[in-house]
């Protein structure tokens, strides 16, 4: 095997895969415990989205700081800092569980910048959108059985297997962390670190002014507010769902992220060219996913579930599709900083997921909160829509 599904690669591949497989288990059991606790869906909301809000601030100062220090060097410090996070999950009540995700929004900033980026400095044009597809692939791996996991030891109602397995995952995380190598030509070494200092400040500005990243920051923003009020509502929600299980709901919906990703990894186009007509038809994949999960209250749990696959798809095509398009059009002289950003703000959405999303489930219901999204996704099929030479061209 070469490119992308070389070696060196799968490994980098399998430390994804056991980085990410804690949160798929406390994705799950923050929710629930919180509402054991007595917490609101506001304050739940928080919690959750204290993660990635950590994560969107430290992600365009993470490219520098590895570029100056190394990536080898940071990974192994932020995988010490991200397993006293889980070790501190299974010490401490809602309190600690928020400085937690604040130390593990911190580790995830570095690791999946290091990462994502040496995928895509290493691979050759035609392969980048199949690294990204396949690195994304791996990260949601773990939601296949985590929930079901996570459910699991819930029912059990004995918090030592939850100590457990946090404390196995901190373990072997940094074990294969500790052995993981990055070759040379996947470091971030094409900027010099005078100029990256300079354009790291000038690069915010950005996000306004340049077309390509203001449209995909947009269109991934607000696509991950679906998402994160999936993810963190979602257990709660199926409480109120007559057959409705949400391990198996997102058993379903990650498992159809990790098919897609992987059937459809070579369809994702990677010419550098935007495609109005298949960025459009994922938005409406996204909408529907969460008109399905709305209207599943009424209609069952037939609509639930379906609203499941659907996510999934979705989920497994946005992220990569739009990644990969910035990988060409973005000025290479600050890239790593400008996909940082954007990563920035797919992180920034999942976390206004729980913020924004909690307070509107408190006021009115799960229900209404997720025809928000459906609406929400609803707008993004008409912003996706461009047919402007610049983009059309890729230029």
């Amino acid at each position: 095997m070469s490119g992308a599904m070389s070696w060196p690669f799968l490994r980098l591949y399998g430390l994804t895969l056991l980085y990410f497989s804690a949160n798929s288990i406390l994705n799950v059991i923050i929710p629930l415990k919180g509402e054991t606790l007595g917490a609101s869906n506001t304050t739940i909301g928080i919690i959750m989205g204290a993660y990635l809000f950590t994560t969107m601030f430290f992600r365009p100062w993470a490219g520098h700081i590895i570029q100056k220090k190394g990536p080898i060097k940071v990974l192994r410090i932020i995988l010490i800092i991200n397993g006293f996070a889980l070790i501190l999950y299974t010490i401490t009540g809602l309190g600690g569980f928020l400085i937690a995700r604040v130390l593990q929004g911190v580790s995830t900033a570095f690791f999946s910048m290091a990462l994502q980026i040496g995928i895509i400095n290493a691979l050759p044009e035609e392969d980048r959108s199949q690294g990204i597809s396949l690195y994304s692939l791996f990260s949601h791996v773990p939601g296949v059985i985590g929930p079901i996991l996570a459910l699991g030891i819930w029912q059990t109602n004995n918090t030592s297997y939850f100590t457990i397995v946090m404390i196995s995952i901190a373990i072997f995380t940094g074990i294969f962390g500790y052995s993981a190598k990055v070759d040379k030509q996947g470091d971030l070494t094409e900027i010099n670190d005078s100029s990256q200092r300079v354009n790291m400040f000038k690069s915010f500005g950005e996000l306004i002014k340049n077309p390509f990243l203001f449209k995909c920051s947009v269109l991934m923003l607000i696509s991950s507010i679906v998402f994160g009020a999936i993810t963190t509502f979602l257990p709660l929600y199926a409480m109120q769902l007559k057959n409705g299980n949400a391990g198996v709901y997102l058993m379903i919906q990650a498992g159809t992220v990790v098919f897609a990703r992987f059937t459809l990894r070579k369809k994702i186009p990677s010419d550098g060219k935007w495609h109005s007509s298949f960025v459009m038809s994922t938005m409406l994949l996204l909408a529907l996913a969460a008109q399905c999960v709305s209207f599943s209250i009424t209609g069952g749990a037939t609509f639930f579930y379906v609203g499941a696959v659907l996510m999934g798809i979705a989920q497994a095509l946005i992220y990569p599709t739009l990644t990969t398009y910035l990988t060409f059009v973005l000025p290479k002289v600050n890239r790593n900083i400008l996909i940082g950003l954007f990563i920035a703000m797919a992180d920034l959405g999942v976390s206004l997921g729980g913020v924004i999303m909690g307070p509107i489930a408190d006021i009115s219901s799960y229900s209404f909160m997720y025809m928000i999204c459906a609406i929400l996704g609803g707008l993004m099929i008409v912003f996706a829509y461009d047919r402007r030479r610049i983009f059309i061209e890729g230029k």
